[in-house]
């Protein structure tokens, strides 16, 4: 029988008593320690941080009385967590389209396997439940509720929760993304120098990873949970913090909706591990220990994808290049891509110069332009990242597509960036681009 372990509050906490002041009380972080030892996270169990409440300061810095934050903070909790845990949606929210959007999703669906995919209007199409219209599709597509005999309705509910675990006000990190992620995931599972050797769990784990991978994402990076003290930091010790988070919250609600109950203990054990695998090679500070084996591997012709370790370790570095594929996108989807994420960066500079933090780097919105940043992080974390991939899939045409597009948008954004500079001769040195940011961008979030 399982045991209920509950964390005590967190909070967000200064080193100064005024500053400590100013912060809002994060609600308590319940997790589950399930028969095979991995913890997984109760949903509901760590509420976004609302920056309405932060910036709803009284004349005296204060944020209202501690009653009021608790009273608001307490509807939220019960408000997210009361349908959500059951796996309910408000009725409005589920496909009230006509048959000529669900016509256009559907065609749209025919062709999920293309790059030009756009997620943006299938977002639309399905009136929000981009996330869910796809994985269903993909488990259909690839036979997966057959071969592992999951339960539709069970699977809609478990699916339904993972959406809403996300948080829509979040510029980028959201269920969108999520869905982004997943399509291009769906792509890389079909390169035939990968396809050929995937299992049914595989594939299975590498579509599941990819809707999940961010779940319950803040909208802040670990560099700010860390120096805010925030729970989650210490609760993982500074290390993958929001990976885990991720990972232990996706457990939570496989448990939770029972999705893979019928399933062997031993199975379904090795699914949550795997899973985790996968979802902590997301983590950026770990992007050079992947890239070097990577390169180790195809340099040595030694990769043996009929071994289930390195049908992993590929699928890992899969959903890596799914993680970060925005810059190899059509322009106009990589571009409002490459605006959402700088969006939440400036958010996140503008809550830490409010709390008179040290502003995060990429964080700063009248230094870091949006040009600069993507050159960066093109130039850094995804051109080594996608060449090797494109090493291992042979050069085939999706990978020769993708390169091709990270090319021209690169271009692009040197051109926005010398624009920018020739009408602004007077900030020499704003928005420069130099060999000095590859720390930054192997130790901040991934834009």
């Amino acid at each position: 029988m399982s045991c209920l372990m509950v964390e005590r509050c967190g909070e967000i906490s200064f080193d100064s008593p005024d500053q400590n002041a100013k912060c809002v009380r994060m609600l308590g972080d319940a997790r589950v320690r399930g028969q095979t030892g991995v913890l997984s996270e109760r949903r509901g169990s760590y509420p976004f941080i609302d920056f309405r409440l932060l910036n709803n300061t009284t004349l005296s810095g204060e944020i209202g009385t501690k009653k009021k934050v608790k009273r608001l903070l307490s509807f939220q909790r019960y408000f997210h967590a009361s349908r959500l845990l059951r796996g309910i949606v408000p009725q409005a929210s589920l496909y009230l389209l006509d048959e000529d959007y669900l016509g256009q999703a559907r065609h749209m669906l025919s062709k999920v396997g293309m790059w030009d995919f756009d997620i943006f209007l299938f977002d639309r199409l399905t009136n929000g439940n981009s996330l869910v219209t796809l994985l269903c599709h993909l488990f259909n597509v690839h036979g997966l509720i057959h071969h592992f005999q999951l339960d539709m309705v069970t699977l809609h509910r478990f699916l339904v929760m993972v959406q809403e675990d996300y948080h829509s006000q979040n510029p980028y990190h959201n269920a969108v993304h999520a869905a982004d992620v997943t399509q291009a995931m769906h792509c890389y599972l079909r390169e035939p120098k990968l396809a050929n050797f995937l299992t049914p769990s595989d594939v299975m784990l590498g579509l599941l990873a990819a809707a999940a991978h961010d779940v319950d994402h803040p909208g802040v990076n670990q560099p700010f949970l860390i120096k805010t003290k925030h729970h989650l930091a210490s609760l993982y010790q500074n290390v993958s913090v929001l990976e885990n988070h991720h990972w232990r919250s996706t457990i939570g609600m496989l448990r939770e909706s029972r999705l893979l109950a019928h399933l062997p203990k031993e199975v379904t054990q090795d699914i949550e591990q795997q899973l985790g695998s996968l979802i902590l090679a997301t983590d950026i500070n770990r992007q050079n220990e992947f890239l070097i084996r990577l390169k180790s591997h195809l340099d040595n012709q030694d990769l043996r994808l009929e071994d289930a370790q390195d049908r992993h370790f590929m699928l890992q570095i899969a959903l890596k290049c799914a993680d970060i594929c925005n810059p190899c996108r059509l322009w106009d989807l990589s571009k409002q891509w490459s605006e959402r994420v700088c969006e939440e960066f400036y958010r996140q500079g503008d809550l830490e110069q409010k709390f008179e933090l040290e502003i995060s780097p990429l964080c700063n919105q009248q230094k870091d332009t949006i040009p600069s940043i993507q050159i960066g992080f093109m130039t850094y974390i995804v051109e080594p990242l996608f060449e090797r991939w494109a090493q291992f899939t042979g050069d085939t045409p999706l990978s020769e597509n993708m390169l091709n597009h990270l090319r021209r948008n690169k271009a692009k954004w040197r051109s926005l960036l010398h624009k920018q500079h020739s009408s602004s001769r007077s900030n020499d040195h704003s928005g420069q681009v130099t060999g000095s940011q590859e720390q930054t961008y192997n130790e901040e979030e991934t834009p």
